[in-house]
């Protein structure tokens, strides 16, 4: 036999004959006689032509990889599917024969053919029986029961052999030349429906690169629970939020920030924490932990990652509660005014005159504030209660809390009248929070600044905590100790005139212009004297005096001692670098009216710096308890609230005519 290059034999008069299960050699019947007129064996026939059928197909094999071999880019079509070739007298072939038959067909044919998706007995089933010529060059010639020749199946010269991309299946199973093709040949081609693979309608968005993105600060939006932003379109420049009223707690497990950027960080599969890469976790460096160092807890790069401005959010409440045992029935416009954009990061509430159960008043504290925040420390001294709350994600960055408490009494067991203070670092910057409360009395000025001198002398901090500027530090004043100092209380310094002059003042000035009347105030006049408060600021007082109020009324001092209006309740502070510290809000509370004070509350932004990781830190730790009993409270206010209007709405009135 020769063969040519391309595998085929070069005598075509001759050509290998194929059998197929149920057919005889030669497209003859087995009843059939030899040219000697001698009886053909049918067993021996049968493995002569098992033997031919197996070189043959081992001949077509190597043939075909030699051309895949000498063509790799250009594969060759696959062949036609080999058909079960069963006849119906049921005597040309065994059932596994037929079964082995039906395991040779093309792997291209659909999965959700009906013909195979129905029993096996059916799929065993044909009406006729179908014989193939195999040539060498792996064309297939098919013959029906009566031996005529039903077609070549071969790739058309030039066509793809593999679809491209887009392409559907039943364009490249047509072929081009398939609108002039044979009937009998479509009818033995594979009639099966198959779907064109989905595309994208366009390309996919690119990932956002930029990890330390804006989205990433924490700044301080307002608790979710109570406020919702809406994207207000048609502006330009960045989209604007909107602030919507809402109490709802449907969505504590909703993300704290809204804006585009952190919506498409969220698409992808990635983190919005910084990668780490290895030869960053094996480099061993000298700066390790210091400010200098990269990857330390306190240091540039995660201060950056949270804080890009570097400037973290300060909410400062003051407010004498006058012993009441009765709170307020809601504090969310004590710490959460609905004029404010932005929650804060911190929230340090100080008390003078607090209410009994102190225990109960932090509750309430936490209740308002919701689950974004935990309670970083609390102390007292007596009835001067120093809460400090932080946002939950950045309690890894503090640390460790010292407090300390002067009294300002004679008697020291007598704890009215004093001072109460925490510290801590955050970062590279040093904290410090006092709430004090002087000595009463409209003359009694001299005893007030005796009180101060006492308490910034006597107040033992830190302790513990490391000095980040001991070189600017005395022991005579706890605070220069600090970097950001913020001194709030009822200092219960009073206006030098008498009530009918503060009245006419007031009348007369309707308006946010306090000047007039600030030019009696006694804590002014001190502190531009040095004789208190030295180096602290005071921002522009824009509200009514806080002091003395009838309960429950907007109506000052109506009893028999006829009271002055003053400031008493004020919010000071104090930085050891210029402009650290910058006031956001300053005003006072008019909605709250349990007391005969009105609270004072202000908001600043002032500036970190990062830290070193020597730096005793707290670990996470908070006040878990009263956390969960907060938020037990704050579902249990809502579902109540939820009944109700439920109820309102469903009640009808019956009338009986």
């Amino acid at each position: 036999m020769r063969m040519t290059e391309n595998g085929e034999d070069s005598s075509p008069s001759q050509p290998v004959v194929g059998v197929l299960p149920g057919g005889a050699p030669g497209g003859k019947d087995p009843g059939e006689v030899s040219g000697d007129n001698r009886p053909v064996n049918p067993t021996t026939e049968d493995n002569k032509t098992t033997k031919l059928l197996n070189n043959t197909m081992k001949i077509t094999q190597d043939v075909r990889d030699q051309s895949s071999k000498t063509s790799p880019y250009q594969p060759r079509p696959p062949l036609l599917p080999k058909p079960p070739a069963l006849s119906k007298g049921g005597n040309s072939g065994s059932v596994e024969e037929k079964v082995r038959s039906r395991r040779l067909k093309n792997s291209q044919e659909s999965l959700t053919d009906p013909a195979e998706t129905g029993s096996s007995t059916e799929s065993l089933k044909e009406d006729s029986t179908v014989t193939g010529v195999f040539t060498l060059s792996g064309a297939a010639t098919l013959r029906n029961g009566q031996g005529s020749v039903v077609g070549p199946q071969s790739a058309p010269s030039g066509s793809p052999v593999f679809r491209a991309r887009g392409q559907s299946f039943s364009e490249y199973e047509r072929g081009p030349h398939d609108h002039h093709s044979d009937p009998a040949e479509q009818r033995v081609r594979s009639s099966k429906v198959r779907l064109s693979p989905l595309q994208p309608s366009g390309p996919f968005p690119a990932l956002e690169q930029s990890l330390a993105s804006a989205s990433l600060r924490t700044a301080n939006r307002i608790d979710r629970d109570c406020v919702d932003y809406g994207i207000v379109p048609g502006r330009a420049g960045p989209e604007r939020l909107q602030l919507h009223r809402n109490l709802s707690d449907s969505r504590l497990l909703d993300n704290m920030v809204s804006d585009n950027i952190s919506v498409n960080s969220m698409k992808s599969t990635f983190s919005v924490l910084n990668p780490i890469r290895p030869r960053d976790v094996r480099n061993r460096s000298f700066l390790e932990g210091s400010v200098l160092g990269s990857g330390a807890l306190l240091g540039a790069e995660e201060l950056d990652r949270y804080f890009p401005e570097r400037r973290v959010g300060i909410y400062i409440a003051t407010w004498n509660m006058q012993g009441e045992k009765g709170l307020p029935n809601n504090l969310d416009d004590l710490l959460l005014p609905t004029d404010s954009e932005f929650a804060q990061d911190f929230y340090i509430i100080g008390v003078q005159e607090g209410c009994p159960d102190r225990r109960e008043w932090e509750i309430r504290l936490q209740e308002t504030l919701g689950p974004y925040y935990v309670m970083l420390y609390a102390a007292s001294h007596g009835v001067l209660y120093l809460t400090v709350f932080v946002r939950r994600d950045l309690i890894w960055f503090c640390s460790e809390v010292e407090h300390a408490t002067v009294t300002t009494r004679i008697m020291s067991q007598i704890k009215t009248k004093g001072a109460v203070g925490i510290g801590f670092t955050f970062f590279g910057t040093s904290f410090l929070f006092i709430t004090s409360h002087f000595t009463s009395g409209d003359s009694k000025v001299y005893e007030r600044i005796l009180d101060y001198n006492k308490i910034i002398e006597a107040l033992a901090l830190p302790n513990g905590l490391p000095d980040t500027n001991p070189y600017r530090s005395t022991s005579s004043d706890v605070t220069t100790r600090f970097d950001e100092v913020f001194w709030f209380g009822d200092f219960n310094f009073r206006l030098s005139k008498d009530r009918m002059g503060v009245e006419a003042i007031l009348n007369q000035n309707p308006g946010v212009d306090m000047g007039p009347l600030l030019h009696h105030d006694q804590l002014s006049k001190e502190m531009k004297d040095g004789s208190i408060f030295k180096g602290f600021q005071e921002a522009p007082i824009q509200f009514f005096p806080t002091y003395k109020y009838d309960v429950g009324c907007d109506m000052y001092d109506t009893t028999s001692k006829q009271r002055t209006p003053s400031y008493t309740d004020r919010i000071l502070f104090r930085n050891r670098q210029v402009d650290d510290i910058k006031v956001i809000k300053y005003t006072s509370c008019s909605t709250i009216k349990t007391s005969d004070h009105r609270p004072v509350i202000a908001m600043f932004q002032v500036k970190l710096r990062p830290g070193r990781d020597n730096i005793p830190l707290r670990a996470g730790q908070f006040d878990r308890s009263l956390y969960l009993e907060g938020i037990r409270r704050r579902i249990t206010r809502e579902l109540k609230k939820s009944e109700a209007i439920k109820n309102q709405g469903s009640s009808t009135i019956c009338s009986i005519s």
